[in-house]
């Protein structure tokens, strides 16, 4: 299909040559429209669509969201929920290992994306491994992997896009990540016992358990903690909406932070603002374009056609849902997770649904199979915070993190095979 290579081909070859994503959208929306024989819609009409599409209440949850992680970033929140992990695991062989994993799940039900994961806990994780003797590359590889996590627990920046999108309930999607969630974090300790077990990672010796050192880092920790109690609770009883959630979760961090831990100072709450506006306007503008890219998607006939191709396929859901994690995580590789949900969402959508694919099910395996990419050469943002972080080179970070690729990609696997690995809880809570 002409369309199809134009809109698809064109927009990878735009991004290739350098050209910003925000540009190369709305060139090949602008070509498209010409080649189509479409272009006697008013130019006016862009502008119209993006303004439309953000005034939507349920976008706000991206700022809300990303604020509240950028907030709890600041002053010790962060490192009381790494000490709360460290005593509880660290008593393990490869325990700081765990600890990595289980404080990087903890902060996902806070900040909705791999990156802020990596950011928050990052530095303090690695100083932490780095003290007690832990290999570098291994300490490396293991917050760059945990830090994959962010994007499924909920609150997932990504599954409300996916959601808004795909007109499927956040609410849902937020329920539908907990469980592989909690199956990747699990896996990337096996990982870790296997690694030491093995002898290919040098582990130092673990420290025994101190019950009154659990007390007390629980102590320091458990308002903290309750963040993720509050959101999933409020959003599950529905005593708030997902968009009303980030609201929450951001006043909670400035009480937390300004009120009782006291290491919130104005000037820190006004540079979390300011980090906040510059990450929300750049992901907006990228949504707002994007809307644009996906109505004439949806007027030239792309989505219905690919949708009638794709139930015509005489194939198991299974390997076609496999095929699309493989195209998934191709296109990760070479694309951040928001911006391929936004470009994609629209075209594999309407296709999924006609090959009889549950869209929350699909969803989750889409948004896990592109988040990978945080972490895969060449564009893995991740890769390239732990090589400022460690100081060690960009291809001694890549080689430490290919092990972790395994419980990942084994994750996906058990996900594909196993629907209602992220079906049960959604169908549980009655969504």
């Amino acid at each position: 299909m002409l369309e199809l290579a134009i809109f698809v081909g064109g927009l990878l070859v735009l991004m290739i040559i350098g050209l910003p994503v925000v540009v190369a959208i709305g060139i090949t929306s602008f070509v498209a429209l010409a080649v189509t024989g479409t272009g006697g819609l008013p130019v006016e009409l862009m502008s119209l669509r993006m303004v439309q599409t953000l005034n939507n209440f349920t976008l706000l949850a991206i700022p809300l969201f990303i604020l509240a992680a950028n907030i709890m970033n600041t002053g010790s929140t962060t490192t009381r929920i790494f000490d709360f992990a460290t005593a509880l695991v660290g008593f393990t062989r490869g325990g700081l290992g765990h600890a990595n994993v289980v404080a990087s799940s903890i902060f996902a039900t806070m900040s909705g994306t791999a990156v802020a994961d990596a950011a928050g806990l990052g530095s303090i994780e690695i100083k932490a491994m780095k003290e007690r003797g832990y290999d570098l590359g291994y300490s490396a590889g293991i917050t760059a992997a945990s830090s994959v996590i962010g994007p499924i627990l909920p609150p997932s920046i990504a599954l409300v896009v996916y959601g808004w999108l795909a007109n499927v309930s956040i609410g849902a999607l937020f329920m539908a990540g907990v469980v592989p969630g909690l199956l990747m974090a699990l896996l990337l300790m096996g990982m870790t016992v296997g690694l030491g077990a093995g002898g290919r990672v040098a582990m130092p010796a673990p420290v025994p358990f101190d019950g009154r050192e659990v007390v007390r880092t629980g102590r320091r920790a458990v308002l903290p903690l309750m963040m993720p109690a509050i959101i999933v609770g409020g959003i599950w009883t529905g005593f708030f909406t997902p968009t009303e959630a980030g609201a929450v979760a951001s006043l909670y961090a400035i009480v937390l932070g300004g009120l009782v831990y006291r290491d919130l100072s104005l000037k820190a709450l006004y540079l979390s603002f300011r980090r906040t506006l510059m990450f929300s306007v750049a992901i907006l503008l990228i949504i707002a374009v994007s809307s644009f890219y996906g109505w004439i998607l949806v007027r030239i006939g792309i989505p219905q056609a690919l949708a009638g191709q794709v139930a015509g396929i005489d194939m198991p859901t299974v390997m076609l849902l496999l095929a699309f994690a493989l195209f998934f995580l191709l296109i990760g590789c070479f694309m951040s997770v928001v911006e391929s949900i936004l470009i994609f969402t629209p075209i594999v959508v309407p296709a999924a649904l006609a090959a009889g694919l549950d869209p929350i099910h699909f969803g989750i395996v889409m948004v896990i199979t592109l988040s990978v990419g945080v972490i895969t050469p060449p564009f893995g943002n991740v890769l390239f915070l732990m090589v400022g972080i460690t100081r060690l080179r960009y291809g001694q970070v890549v080689v430490a993190v290919l092990p972790f690729l395994l419980p990942i990609l084994a994750t996906i696997l058990i996900l594909i095979a196993v629907p209602p690995v992220a079906t049960w809880l959604p169908d549980l809570m009655g969504y």
